[in-house]
């Protein structure tokens, strides 16, 4: 079953009581303030000698904690899914889910210094293995996957879209676990998403940069026990 939709539906929901969501794991977002300048570098990133884990998004640093179960259990199901499509298909397409560091750098400007954005996204694909290198992946992989939480839900929905559609990203997915469901969003050629294809409950959902390969959800949000 299928349906389309836009972001707000989804945002909206987050006004109800997930008190009565047993996945939820609190994990506000906060800007990390280690010196006065409001606005941090990739430079800075790995001076940051701590062990918490944290994004850069157009400087701004944000702290995260560990999934729960559910989350991480979905996040792990689509990992092995496309891992395993790749390693049939003997093609060369990498898969690599958080912590996982993305660097998004702006006008070709890849020098630590410059680089002002640096994510970890739940599962990101990458194609052009030229993008890889010893810290990551630096540039948009084609793939990238976000499992909701409660906490970074505006995160996904507003700075994130826009920031893996400015930066290539081809495939999009937000993955809903307390609605079962997820929406996936496809750049098109005017560098834009399309609206989003919303998928709920049940039915497959096919994966746009590989041919062949549908996600059966029923399957994917069937938590092990």
């Amino acid at each position: 079953m299928k349906t389309k939709t836009k972001t707000k539906p989804y945002f909206q929901k987050e006004e109800l009581d997930e008190s009565k969501r047993e996945y939820v794991v609190k994990e506000p977002p906060v800007e990390y303030g280690l010196q006065s300048s409001p606005h941090y570098t990739y430079a800075d990133y790995l001076s940051w000698m701590d062990v918490q884990r944290r994004e850069l998004i157009n400087g701004i640093a944000y702290l995260f904690s560990a999934p729960n179960r559910f989350h991480a259990q979905i996040s792990t199901k689509l990992s092995v899914w496309f891992y395993q499509f790749i390693q049939k298909r003997k093609g060369k397409c990498q898969v690599y889910h958080a912590p996982f560091d993305v660097r998004l750098p702006k006008n070709g400007k890849t020098a630590n210094e410059m680089i002002d954005t640096v994510v970890q996204p739940d599962i990101c694909v990458i194609c052009d293995e030229s993008k890889l290198d010893n810290a990551g992946c630096i540039g948009a992989p084609d793939l990238i996957v976000e499992v909701q939480s409660p906490s970074t839900a505006k995160r996904d929905m507003r700075e994130k879209f826009d920031l893996y559609e400015q930066s290539g990203v081809k495939e999009y997915w937000i993955v809903y676990p307390g609605d079962k469901g997820l929406t996936v969003y496809i750049l098109q050629e005017n560098g834009k998403y399309n609206e989003g294809t919303t998928y709920v409950f049940s039915g497959k959902v096919p994966v746009g940069i590989f041919d062949g390969l549908e996600i059966d959800l029923k399957e994917l949000f069937s938590l092990d026990q």
